[in-house]
């Protein structure tokens, strides 16, 4: 009789651990699999970007052929690109951690689960800093590798004019979430941008600091 509760308990105990690998195998498998569809889109509109600012410049020279790539490329009533609704000022493309993104106009609860954003400053490979925040999401997403980053690494950002600058990484530090003391700094007449993240356990922000290549 005790050897048969016995085998019993064991049997619900063995179902109840499988049913739990069954269900975080399959939660796994949708968060690999939104994250694919999310880095997709966001290099395929990439890609599309350039080719899209380089139509808008040579519309005379336009045929249909030259279209195809980039038709996921929006735009609103006054030109300006768009990605799942949102105003683009241009990309950011980080090797190391194979960051391909929109850069959108504006930080939102929402727009900052889409994509990266400017949180302030001059504006995109212009002289001056530029802010840019992205989630760290830890699972690759947006800035979730940007703890990788190191001095000497390469960003590279395409404004909305088709010009791609290089920056090179010279700084890399945390602070707290209230800190805005790095936000406005002398460049030398130089572009930089700030990339932003918080910390794995969201107590602190990654702050990496890159200069124009110029």
């Amino acid at each position: 009789m005790f050897e048969s509760k016995y085998g019993k308990v064991l049997t619900v105990i063995l179902a109840i651990v499988i049913i739990a690998i069954v269900g975080l195998l399959i939660f796994l498998g949708i968060d690999l699999y939104n994250k694919y569809v999310k880095n997709k889109d966001a290099g395929d509109f990439v890609d599309d970007f350039i080719g899209s600012i380089g139509d808008d410049n040579n519309d005379d020279n336009i045929n249909d052929g030259d279209l195809q790539g980039v038709a996921d490329v929006e735009g609103d009533s006054n030109g300006k690109k768009l990605y799942k609704g949102y105003v683009v000022m241009g990309t950011i493309e980080i090797p190391k951690t194979d960051v391909k993104y929109p850069v959108l106009e504006k930080v939102t609860k929402k727009s900052i689960e889409v994509a990266v954003a400017i949180l302030y400053g001059t504006g995109l490979n212009q002289p001056g800093n530029t802010v840019i925040i992205g989630h760290n999401y830890r699972n690759g997403l947006f800035f979730s590798n940007n703890k990788k980053l190191e001095n000497g690494d390469k960003i590279y950002i395409t404004d909305n004019s088709g010009t791609k600058v290089a920056y090179t990484i010279y700084n890399k530090f945390q602070t707290t979430p209230e800190d805005t003391s790095f936000y406005q700094r002398d460049t030398d007449g130089k572009p930089e941008v700030t990339l932003s993240t918080c910390t794995d356990d969201s107590k602190e922000r990654i702050i990496i600091e890159a200069r124009a290549d110029v």
